[in-house]
């Protein structure tokens, strides 16, 4: 398989994944700072997948798989063993993606604003209505060291990745000490720091 990433985008949740599921695998990095986006190899990236954005999963079989949500649930299933996503059927796995969900669209979009050249006063409106919606996510893990209780997820990933993205738009999680305790937490384990040394974003 081949992840198509950005380091330190949100494709570091699957690069982590990937990793966490000792699955064989290799990466392209895409620069999303140039139009168009090209790969390393020199490719417009939009001709790999029309999406135009990362992460992007070529499987051994030459289909591509797009969408962080869908693409780290398809990699915990190739490893049940692992257990980084419950079965599917189960409640808990619907729990996944309830999380999986919200933080798709209430986290990862509300960092993307403030990303862009908007205004200060905008910004902070955006960081405001953010930490409304990081509120709930401290409350769970005030409670249980991972989104889904006491074993990491891919869901776990996906939020690390969001939640490591305060530093690069200057704003702090200082309000949120679990939120900072599963930062800490996360950033620990094996396989997230190969994903991070592998992306250039640890030494």
């Amino acid at each position: 398989m081949k992840l198509y990433l950005s380091p330190g985008a949100c494709s570091l949740s699957p690069h982590i994944v990937l990793f966490a599921s000792g699955l064989p695998f290799e990466t392209e990095k895409v620069n999303l700072k140039v139009q168009p986006h090209l790969t390393e190899g020199g490719v417009d990236f939009s001709t790999i997948n029309p999406r135009g954005y990362v992460p992007a999963l070529l499987l051994d079989n030459g289909e591509l798989l797009a969408e962080g949500v869908a693409i780290v649930q398809y990699l915990a299933d190739q490893v049940p063993a692992k257990q980084l996503a419950p079965a599917n059927g189960t409640l808990e796995r619907y729990r996944l993606q309830e999380w999986l969900n919200y933080i798709a669209t209430e986290v990862h979009k509300g960092f993307s604003p403030l990303f862009y050249p908007n205004s200060d006063e905008l910004k902070q409106q955006t960081w405001d209505k953010l930490t409304r919606r990081l509120g709930l996510v401290e409350q769970q893990l005030a409670k249980t060291p991972y989104l889904l209780g006491e074993r990491f997820s891919v869901a776990d990933a996906y939020l690390f990745t969001c939640l490591n993205w305060a530093q690069f738009v200057q704003r702090s999680l200082g309000d949120f000490p679990a939120l900072i305790d599963f930062q800490k937490r996360v950033a620990a384990l094996p396989f997230v720091q190969q994903a991070l040394k592998a992306e250039g974003l640890l030494e």
